[in-house]
């Protein structure tokens, strides 16, 4: 077995610059929207089935382009690692609902986020990617 997990996420950015975080079931930190690979699906396949499975996101609610690839310690699996496929969508759509495993989703500012508790891939790669490509600080 592997000690490294594939997952596709988005950077959900709406027209005011919010990104959407969402918070699994059991009180996790907040993390971007996604999930696992399946065996036999492409990055980009896995991540618009989980938008739609998590948040009710369809492919027509956003642009989405490949921001990067980005590894951090498994926020559920002791002594793994995540590698991340992460894709930038831009949508019109603020309105999304948490279904599936997802308990909360929050809109919050990428630049000054706030006292929220995040996972490691988020707080300390996607989200100063995303700073340090909008040049933001």
């Amino acid at each position: 077995m592997s000690d490294t997990i594939r997952i596709a996420a988005a950077l959900l950015v709406r027209p005011d610059g919010q990104t959407l975080l969402v918070r699994k079931r059991g009180g996790h930190p907040l993390m971007q929207p996604g999930g696992k690979i399946d065996p036999g699906e492409t990055p980009h396949g896995a991540l618009l089935r989980e938008l739609q499975e998590e948040i009710g996101f369809d492919p027509e609610h956003g642009i989405s382009e490949a921001l990067g690839e980005f590894t951090a310690e498994a926020l559920n699996e002791s002594g793994r690692l995540v590698h991340a496929h992460v894709f930038l969508v831009r949508t019109q759509r603020t309105d999304f609902r948490p279904s599936a495993e997802i308990d909360e989703v929050r809109w919050i500012s990428p630049f000054e986020p706030g006292p929220v508790a995040m996972a490691s891939l988020t707080a300390d790669h996607i989200l100063p990617f995303y700073r340090a490509l909008s040049g933001g600080s």
